[in-house]
């Protein structure tokens, strides 16, 4: 399968064949935030249950308008249903926030981990970059 890439947000290759990472570089805007949400749509259709790793090292920010999109919405309903794991490196401090609160009311295991922590979330997710260093 092709790897995903569009604008800001390039696909991670891994080492686990139900695990999707994103490193996401910049801004995301409404488009990008689509194209990742057709994606994951996509991946839904053919796995019950996956993890997922999302880098935001050098994220920037993003549309507020893109979580409106019905691709956008629909991905973040099914994600709660097909993932089990979710990672994210370097967050934001308000979306850290966000994400601790959320682990303890969805059935989807989240972590925001340090840039540090960058083996951890690996680890936790349960597989490794594949990228050729």
């Amino acid at each position: 399968m092709t790897r995903f890439s569009y604008g800001p947000i390039t696909q991670i290759p891994t080492t686990s064949p139900n695990v999707y990472a994103f490193r996401i570089k910049g801004h995301v805007d409404d488009d990008a935030s689509e194209a990742l949400a057709k994606f994951m749509n996509d991946v839904f259709d053919r796995q019950d249950k996956v993890n997922m790793l999302m880098d935001l090292s050098a994220f920037t920010g993003s549309d507020w308008d893109a979580m409106l999109d019905g691709d956008v919405l629909e991905s973040r309903f099914r994600a709660l249903k097909h993932v089990d794991r979710y990672a994210v490196i370097g967050a934001p401090d308000r979306a850290k926030k966000m994400i601790g609160l959320m682990d303890k009311i969805i059935p989807v295991e989240a972590k925001a981990f340090e840039v540090s922590g960058y083996s951890d979330a690996w680890t936790f997710v349960g597989a490794k970059s594949a990228e050729a260093s």
